[in-house]
């Protein structure tokens, strides 16, 4: 906390105008390209957001180098294109047709916007990219709230997460998910900071998007750029980084009351500090954020026991070494802690019986250092990251001891888990340079990720009245991946586009676990190694028309590699259960991007087919103790839509929907008796609306945000036997807001109808579906609030 102050405080006493950032000069290196491509590049490397790059069509080419400030670089660079620009504030650049673009509010960016994305590892606009992309520019997460994952899932398509509780959750993409439940499995969804996969099989860190640019998610298998952690897309998240021109900073500061709860509060700050005018720049974030509890445990008499507590930041240092060459290096940090999960037994009411409480902690540390450069033929990116995550959870595990003793000498049960994971990451990528109809991408990927995971229970004995551990794992895993993957297209005809890629890799598992256990259990040690080699292909065909419409097909896979089972009180139950094998996705889609109503309508949507064979998913015995099993194939169809649409008097307005279909093929019977007939976890209907209403008020803005979001019925496990249902939810948030160029002053309710729900219907593997006590997690009841934020 007192970080965030300090960094506020540093804030108060920074000042940055448009005069200064106007006068600000910055260093270009863009090789000849299309206007197009040329204008991404500039937005990179000037740190700005370049909207409506697709006026300029594909001319060209055009290319620029050296020193200048933004305006002259723009005319420079536009000298004779079919467009026009406008500087609307100095992080913002708008093209235009060559018409004048006539002077406006500034305005908060929304999915009309061309907005740059990188995550397909070549920076496009959204509407020039052929597959599922989405992005939420930073100006949009700070008006909606949307301060960490879960709370950005309403304004994408297809995106969801589980709520076991703050860091405990996992992400799913377009209804294809392997399970609710995070173990061994890794997980399908890869999580990017910047350059840098962040998640293995882990639960996501749960970072607060405090000070980021934007948040992009690449739906789809994504295998052969990003490999085995792509399964079925990617969700990035692009922090901010240091300008090297103007000294700023800002300062944020929350209030939140929740009915019948505990306050919440927020305050986090960031500070950009030039240390060689040109050449070199620092950047600071720092954040303390309290969530107050709502939840009740009757049988400890404790009021309010789900508080959740995260701090943390970021430091980034930008170096520009010469007009072609710059290096980013960046520390992350975070370190949460929750004094107990969030989901109850309707049977007592809003709250639950245990007998200890269920705390969690995850924090996370991350260290990167990116070197970016030209080499006139081709452009250069080499990312170096080290990421140290470690995560702990307790649960009352009481309701399990009959199936670990066959008398009642014990009545109290705590099981614990924690795991540390380090992992070492480089990839090296160069993307070829110039203005041909040929264009061409190579990488290299190497990784090691050393996981260690030990797990406890222990039990107190009536007799002899203190806690005695019966079962001890001991697990260390480590895994090895190397891979080599190129892309290339050639631009063809009127507008056709042909791409081809794959990516050529081998992943090495080696497990060692020692397992002790009390008798009746089974005592042993276990190691094992597997090698797991193949290739992944891609191949797409894109249509691109002058209006900058675009249509295309796409087939794509992604696969994860296989692993050991080595838990249990008295073994693997089955010899099968003891190893699961590699499950690959096959996916094939037909998308359109449009843009209509004279550009002020835009519409990006998706229909797809997958193959699933072979499904990995982390499951729970009898006794509580997790481990992972293949449990059938699949196939899963869907159409995914995103619209929005821009009013000239002030209103903009976004709507999204995932509408998907799966059915089970070949169910695994050695999993379980009866399998559900679609895959658990996710609806069939899902979707969101946003509406951002902006109005001049003299020197100040006005700006009034509401927000919903459903997420329809789905089963929380493949087990029939075990398949609650959940879901049938909707979402809401309502806000107002009054600024100016530097300071903002609003209020917000959540959850106005303060809806219940059921957003998952699990909590506590020992006591899962025990006794008839259905686990219930309820949405965060109505919570209203107040923000200030100044900028200096």
């Amino acid at each position: 906390m007192h970080v965030a102050w300090a960094v506020g405080a540093a804030g108060l006493g920074l000042l940055a105008t448009r005069a200064d950032a106007a006068e600000a000069r910055y260093r270009f290196s863009i090789p000849p390209k299309s206007y197009a491509d040329a204008l991404i590049d500039l937005g990179m490397q000037a740190n700005v957001s370049v909207v409506g790059t697709s006026a300029c069509g594909a001319g060209g080419p055009a290319s620029l180098s050296g020193s200048y400030a933004l305006d002259d670089a723009l005319r420079r660079l536009l000298a004779g294109a079919p467009c026009s620009y406008r500087i609307v504030d100095p992080r913002t650049v708008r093209i235009a047709p060559p018409a004048p673009v006539p002077e406006e509010p500034i305005r908060v960016p929304t999915l009309v916007a061309e907005l740059m994305v990188t995550a397909t590892k070549r920076p496009a606009g959204l509407g020039r990219i052929a597959a599922g992309v989405s992005a939420i520019p930073g100006p949009q997460l700070e008006l909606t709230g949307a301060a960490d994952i879960g709370r950005t899932t309403g304004q994408l398509a297809g995106v969801l997460t589980t709520n076991l509780g703050p860091g405990r959750d996992k992400l799913m993409i377009r209804g294809l998910s392997d399970g609710a439940f995070t173990g061994r499995a890794r997980s399908t969804v890869s999580t990017y900071l910047d350059d840098a996969p962040i998640n293995y099989n882990a639960p996501d860190p749960d970072l607060r998007l405090t000070d980021v640019e934007r948040v992009e998610v690449v739906r789809g298998p994504q295998g052969a750029l990003y490999g085995s952690g792509a399964l079925t897309g990617i969700y990035r998240i692009v922090t901010r980084k240091p300008d090297l021109e103007t000294v700023g900073g800002g300062v944020s500061s929350q209030l939140a009351s929740t009915k019948g709860g505990s306050a919440s509060r927020v305050l986090e700050g960031h500070v950009n500090l030039p240390l060689v005018r040109g050449q070199a720049g620092l950047r600071a974030v720092a954040y303390h954020d309290v969530q107050g509890g709502y939840l009740d445990n009757t049988s400890l008499r404790v009021s309010n026991v789900d508080r959740t507590t995260r701090d943390g930041g970021r430091l980034a240092l930008r170096v520009q070494m010469s007009d072609a060459w710059q290096a980013d290096f960046a520390a992350t940090g975070q370190r949460l802690r929750s004094n107990d999960t969030q989901y109850t037994t309707p049977d007592i009411g809003r709250g639950r019986v245990n007998q200890l409480r269920e705390t969690h902690k995850n924090d996370f540390a991350e260290g990167a250092v990116t070197l970016r450069g030209e080499l006139g033929w081709a452009s250069v990116s080499s990312s170096v990251a080290y990421v140290q995550h470690t995560y702990a959870s307790q649960y009352d595990a009481s309701e399990a001891l009959e199936d670990f003793f066959a008398n009642d000498v014990a009545d109290l049960g705590l099981f614990y888990e924690s795991a540390r994971v380090s992992m070492l990451v480089e990839d090296l990528v160069l993307r070829s340079s110039g203005p041909g109809p040929f264009a061409w991408l190579v990488g290299a990927y190497a990784a090691s990720t050393l996981e260690k995971t030990p797990s406890s229970l222990g039990v107190r004995n009536e007799a002899a009245g203190r806690l005695e551990t019966i079962y001890r794992e001991n697990r260390r895993d480590r895994v090895r991946e190397l891979a080599l993957y190129g892309e290339a297209s050639y631009r063809f005809g009127d507008g056709w586009t042909a791409v081809a890629g794959g990516r050529l890799f081998e992943t090495r598992v080696r497990t060692l676990a020692d397992v002790t256990a009390a008798p009746p259990g089974y005592s042993r040690m276990f190691e094992g190694e597997r090698t797991f080699q193949d290739i992944l292909p891609t191949f797409s065909v894109q249509r691109e028309f002058a209006s900058g419409d675009l249509v295309y097909a796409l087939y794509s896979e992604g696969f994860r590699p296989g692993g050991f089972n080595t838990g249990g009180f008295l073994g693997p139950i089955r010899p099968s259960r003891t190893t699961f094998v590699p499950d690959r996705l096959r996916n094939y889609e037909l998308g359109a991007k449009l843009r209509l109503a004279e550009r002020r309508l835009a519409v990006r949507s998706a229909l797809f087919y997958d193959r699933w064979t072979n499904i990995q998913s982390d499951q729970y015995r009898p006794s509580g103790l997790a481990y992972t099993a293949n449990v059938t194939d699949a196939w899963i169809v869907g159409l995914e839509a995103e619209v929005a649409y821009e009013f000239d008097f002030g209103l903009s307005l976004q709507a999204n929907t995932l509408l998907s279909a799966s059915e089970i093929t070949r169910p695994n019977m050695d999993f379980a008796a009866e399998l559900v007939g679609e895959l658990p976890g996710v609806p069939e209907v899902s979707g969101g609306v946003l509406a951002i209403y902006e109005r001049p008020l003299g020197a100040l803005t006005l700006r009034l945000t509401g927000e919903a979001s459903y997420v329809g019925r789905s089963a929380v496990s493949f087990d029939a036997a075990r398949a609650s249902r959940m879901g049938d939810y909707l979402r809401a948030r309502l806000a107002a807001e009054v600024a100016s160029d530097r300071w903002a002053a609003g209020v917000f309710v959540s959850n106005p109808t303060n809806d219940a729900g059921d957003t998952f219907a699990y909590g506590n593997p020992f006591s899962f579906r025990r006794d008839g006590l259905r686990q219930v997690t309820p949405q965060r009841p109505r919570t209203i609030g107040v923000r200030l934020a100044g900028a200096f």
